[in-house]
């Protein structure tokens, strides 16, 4: 089992780690592991994602979910949090993201732009902020133009960045996709680099190899994938996505495989959410279970 990075290992500021030790340690299982909640999708995807449980078209149906399950945090954007968080703000943890876009125009040169500031995630209460890199897309400029505004501002006042490292763009779909291992290890590498506290990645699929570089078509594991996209990121905390919905053995064998390989947590929305209430917080208790064997020494 790779040894899991410490707080006291990230090079964070008084404030930064305060947020998050009070994230990873008086939430959750409180043993420095994570758990998070995301429900973004209706901005992302649209309204279509509740179909399979209609409740959770209700944010305040969410926001319980997240209190009842145990998670370290909830991540939603501006409108929601403004309007629905405060029923329980300081009974879970708020990520307050700052960007995102439909998906109704093709990836191909995504770009989401700010519709937050870190300064709203200081008056709302939240514990983190939220920023959705898109890593290869050709307006990459301006994604990295308006990272850089967020990560001055959030070392101002003190608040953990968490990046959506996402890989998109007709390039990354010319190299193996989105989701391959080349695509997942440089978009944790290039989190890291630009300065993110924590980043949240897809799980690596290293057999996605078509015209990948080079030095991606030896045979990798998938847990020597996701160790290698742990150690891209250094001294940045890793998050590891629940992707879309997947059968639930599929699930847990990849939360396994990222708690074992040195992650911090995972983040599963539709996964846990697209189901009726019973059945969210049996597969949520499974989660906690995984998380249970990793604590952080």
């Amino acid at each position: 089992m790779t040894t899991r990075l410490r707080l006291s290992e990230c090079g964070l500021s008084a404030g930064k780690r305060a947020r998050l030790h009070r994230i990873l340690y008086q939430h959750g299982l409180g043993n420095g592991t994570a758990l998070f909640l995301p429900y973004d999708q209706g901005l992302e995807h649209g309204p279509r994602d509740f179909f399979p449980d209609p409740a959770a078209t209700d944010p305040r149906y969410i926001v319980k979910l997240a209190l009842e399950g145990g998670f370290n945090g909830i991540a939603v954007q501006i409108g929601l949090a403004e309007k629905f968080y405060w029923d329980y703000a300081g009974e879970v943890p708020l990520i307050l993201k700052l960007n995102g876009k439909t998906d109704i125009p093709p990836d191909g040169q995504a770009l989401s732009p700010l519709h937050a500031s870190v300064e709203d995630a200081v008056r709302l209460g939240a514990d983190a902020v939220g920023y959705t890199l898109y890593v290869g897309s050709p307006a990459q400029a301006a994604d990295c133009t308006q990272l850089h505004q967020v990560r001055r501002d959030a070392q101002r006042f003190g608040m953990p960045l968490i990046v959506w490292a996402y890989p998109r763009g007709e390039a990354i779909e010319h190299k193996g996709g989105k989701d391959s291992f080349y695509a997942v290890h440089y978009a944790a590498r290039v989190a890291s680099e630009l300065g993110a506290d924590v980043v949240k990645v897809n799980f690596p699929h290293p057999e996605k190899r078509a015209e990948v570089p080079p030095a991606y078509t030896a045979e990798f594991s998938a847990e020597q994938a996701m160790q290698a996209v742990v150690r891209a990121a250094g001294r940045t905390l890793v998050l590891v996505s629940g992707g879309s919905k997947a059968g639930d053995e599929a699930m847990l064998t990849k939360a396994h495989e990222s708690m074992a390989a040195g992650a911090t947590g995972l983040i599963f929305g539709r996964n846990v959410w697209q189901r009726d209430h019973d059945a969210s917080l049996r597969l949520v208790g499974q989660l906690r279970e995984i998380l249970a064997k990793y604590p952080t020494s």
